[in-house]
């Protein structure tokens, strides 16, 4: 059974969602869950379900990991370089493959 106090990555996209619930079943919302949902608003550009079908398709990647599919989902990255920065404090090495693979996926999933 896993561990309910263990933290779970959530997608910017949700986070907007979460935040919009809030903002219409309260008054007023707190002073940090204002500039969360400011920047949320601001940088998720997709919406939820394109970037639940992303982060789904990034962990079927053998060589990515559950935070690292949904940074990738958050950011959506352009360009291998966007890519290479992502992991760049990871003990992770990724190549060319990998990283075009990943390009693919957010591609698809941006012009969808």
């Amino acid at each position: 059974m896993a561990d309910e106090n263990q933290a779970k990555p959530v997608s910017l996209a949700e986070v907007k969602n979460i935040l919009k619930r809030i903002s219409k079943d309260r008054e007023e919302m707190l002073y940090e869950q204002k500039i969360a949902f400011e920047h949320a608003q601001r940088f998720a550009t997709l919406p939820l379900k394109k970037t639940e079908d992303m982060i789904k398709e990034l962990e079927k990647l053998d060589f990515l990991e559950e935070k690292h599919a949904y940074k990738i989902a958050d950011i959506l990255p352009k360009t291998a370089d966007d890519i290479k920065t992502i992991f760049a404090k990871e003990r992770l090495s990724i190549g060319d493959n990998e990283i075009k693979k990943i390009l693919d996926i957010v591609e698809k999933h941006s012009k969808e």
